[in-house]
């Protein structure tokens, strides 16, 4: 395996397992209901999210899903860091280390995804 697809794989299956996990976690803990109320959103929103979390889990790690929809999946993971960070902290939790680390994350994934060369431009 050369040095671009290890650089790729790494983030990439740590982003999903972490996406994959709390997306499932929404679903399986009622805590997530409580957790979603702190920050101001209705219930529907955490199933939601939750099911948009697995099938973009679903669409990074499968190899046969068309590029321009995995450039969909790595904008809504994107969105979905940022907007964590946000909403965090507009409530007063601070600054989210976790979500931090998933958008580097992702950032990285994204990076060595495209210079793998096998992704055409969309």
């Amino acid at each position: 395996m050369n040095q671009n697809k290890l650089f790729y794989w790494i983030p990439t299956v740590l982003v999903s397992a972490m996406m994959l996990m709390s997306g499932v976690m929404y679903f399986i803990k009622p805590e997530m209901a409580d957790a979603f109320k702190h920050l101001g959103f209705p219930d529907w929103f955490r199933i939601e999210l939750g099911t948009a979390k697995i099938l973009g889990v679903a669409v990074l790690l499968l190899p046969m899903v068309p590029a321009n929809i995995k450039e969909w999946a790595y904008a809504g993971f994107g969105i979905v860091f940022i907007s964590a960070l946000i909403a965090h902290y507009n409530v007063g939790d601070g600054f989210q280390t976790p979500a931090f680390v998933a958008l580097v994350l992702l950032a990285v994934s994204y990076y060595f995804y495209h210079k793998q060369g096998t992704v055409q431009s969309v």
